[in-house]
């Protein structure tokens, strides 16, 4: 697909790349954002931890009852879109996404504060958490929309796609040793008195408005929709969403993951829950260094090849757990399989940046987010289904699915329309559609 030398010219009037101390100041602001907010989001590991032991040793409540807490609580996570859909026609105190940062972040504190202050049950529990994951996803989707929106304007999507990884890695390594410290440490009611001062934490950050993040980032006609069926109708017909959905729901799709590896490595392997544990954060660390490594290669290399070398480099992730033989042994390929997945990780959200249509940045982004997390649930439970079935060989079955899958990657790429992979970041990226208007629609309340 290629654009017209009048659409080009346009999309390159509509952005000014970001390069030093601008780049580096609106980092610095999403850094920590990011941060909080991946350890205060619900769903997230550190959260999640938390309130699971509640339920198991405060609660007494039984595996299937724990299960179900997550089923319920996770609710929200899969109707991602209406929120990005909220966040793109909804201008809360006339602030935009500072506005939600506000509004959200502040409603999660109080509603972690009443958890910290009521008796704790499992129905307190489960509908307090609840409600608490339908309000940070408001918070998700303006902070995903905001990035992308300004990834698109300052033409470095590609570095804010390193900092949304780098910062959730570092969250499910911090949350995974915080998260049963804090649970033995704690009480129920300090443990959401902690969460509720990470929640206003975010909301305070609603309250800046560094220069190099919000000078003019919504003047600009990649900020700009039309009325909501429009929009709904752009969205669709907008050819480049659905690569970066598909793929990034296809790599989450692992059924070599989860249930089965921890059964795996517990029962067959007989490693310890601990071993298992210090796994997983061995795991997410690892992912770190080559997320860092795109975050420079960005710069250098044109996605049309990166995201192929990502791609390439990611199939074979998980096949060492099918030759390993001892918990110690896993503990040593964690590394290579993180190494392995982070260019990937950071180059399908860089791409789903790019992808976004005009003024529908939240819309595209809570889309991806939501499938990605559905695409993972839904994996654990097939490769359960596949575990189970087969005690002896099932986790042999479930690596070799994964990987099937993760190579069925490929030709998605073919799927990406040129023109969002033809620049190396800090390049204008030409992605919009010509036809956006010119002034802000008046469905924007």
């Amino acid at each position: 697909m290629s654009m017209t030398v009048e659409a080009t010219e346009r999309a390159q009037t509509w952005a000014a790349p970001a390069h030093g101390r601008e780049a580096w100041m609106a980092i610095a602001y999403f850094g920590p954002l990011m941060l909080l907010c991946w350890l205060i989001l619900p769903n997230n590991i550190f959260v999640d931890l938390a309130t699971s032991f509640m339920l198991k040793n405060r609660l007494h409540a039984t595996a299937s009852e724990v299960a179900a807490f997550r089923l319920i609580t996770a609710v929200p996570v899969y109707c991602a879109f209406a929120f990005g859909l909220a966040r793109d026609v909804w201008n809360p105190f006339h602030m935009r996404d500072r506005g939600f940062l506000i509004l959200f972040g502040s409603a999660t504190f109080f509603l972690f504060a009443a958890l910290a202050i009521l008796p704790l049950s499992v129905f307190g529990l489960t509908v307090g958490v609840f409600l608490a994951m339908v309000s940070f996803r408001f918070v998700a989707a303006a902070l995903n929309g905001l990035t992308a929106l300004l990834g698109q304007e300052k033409a470095m999507s590609g570095r804010l796609a390193a900092v949304m990884q780098g910062t959730a890695m570092t969250a499910s390594v911090v949350g995974g040793f915080a998260g049963g410290a804090v649970a033995q440490l704690l009480t129920p009611s300090a443990t959401f008195a902690l969460f509720a001062v990470l929640a206003l934490g975010v909301a305070a950050f609603g309250l800046l408005r560094p220069d190099a993040v919000f000078r003019n980032v919504y003047a600009l006609p990649l900020a700009k929709g039309t009325d909501f069926f429009g929009d709904l109708r752009r969205l669709v017909r907008h050819r480049p969403i659905y690569a970066p959905i598909l793929m990034a729901a296809t790599w989450n799709f692992a059924p070599g993951l989860s249930t089965p590896l921890q059964y795996y490595m517990t029962n067959t392997l007989h490693a310890s829950d601990a071993v298992f544990g210090a796994f997983n954060g061995i795991f997410f660390a690892s992912y770190l260094p080559t997320i860092l490594l795109y975050a420079w290669l960005c710069r250098r290399v044109k996605l049309n090849r990166l995201i192929w070398w990502a791609t390439f480099i990611t199939v074979p992730q998980l096949v060492p757990m099918a030759f390993i033989h001892t918990g110690s042994e896993a503990l040593i390929w964690a590394v290579p399989m993180g190494l392995m997945g982070g260019l990937f990780v950071a180059a399908v959200f860089d791409l789903a940046m790019r992808s976004c249509p005009a003024g529908l940045q939240g819309s595209l982004m809570m889309l991806v987010d939501g499938f990605y997390i559905l695409s993972l649930r839904a994996s654990d439970v097939v490769g359960s289904a596949i575990y189970d079935a087969d005690p002896k060989n099932g986790f042999l079955w479930c690596v070799i699915a994964t990987v099937v899958l993760y190579a069925a990657i490929l030709p998605m790429i073919w799927l990406i329309p040129s023109h969002v992979m033809a620049n190396a970041d800090g390049e204008p990226h030409a992605v919009l559609e010509p036809d956006v208007p010119a002034e802000p629609a008046a469905a924007r309340i």
